[in-house]
């Protein structure tokens, strides 16, 4: 069935396809960590900008349909079940540490905001968002499990 994801869960394609690459593009956030501390800032700089861009769409194509409809309106009466609590703890968590990606994204990678709205201290936002980033997967995967895995 054209339908039924590869995972061997009961998902559909595009949720197994999401989730694989949700899984890469995490990996790729540690390979620019990496080229960072290796003084590769160009590299460090393509690799992470590629991933929030890419994850900005996946996120405005598949993610914010399915929490609208599946999941936004059972809040709040059902919040308080694991299929709705953690769905909703991973949209917050990964729209806070999208929103932080795309900030450091325009902060550090251009100079289309004012000096004072910059930061100077890139390695505490960029870890902080790196441990965000990798919170929001965790409670992806937990999701994903809730949702598809018998």
């Amino acid at each position: 069935m054209l339908n039924q994801g590869f995972l061997g869960t009961a998902a559909p394609l595009y949720a197994d396809l999401i989730l694989v690459v949700e899984i890469t593009m995490a990996l790729a956030l540690l390979l620019g960590a990496y080229m960072a501390r290796r003084q590769r800032y160009r590299a460090h700089a393509g690799c992470q900008s590629a991933v929030v861009i890419i994850n900005l769409v996946i996120i405005a194509l598949v993610m914010i349909p399915s929490f609208r409809d599946r999941v936004r309106p059972k809040i709040p009466a059902r919040l308080g079940r694991p299929y709705y609590a953690l769905a909703t703890a991973h949209a917050v968590t990964g729209s806070v540490a999208e929103v932080g990606g795309l900030y450091i994204l325009v902060a550090a990678g251009t100079s289309v905001l004012p000096k004072k709205l910059r930061f100077t201290r890139y390695k505490v936002w960029m870890s902080t968002v790196l441990a965000l980033w990798w919170l929001a997967l965790l409670l992806g995967l937990a999701t994903y499990t809730r949702w598809y895995v018998p």
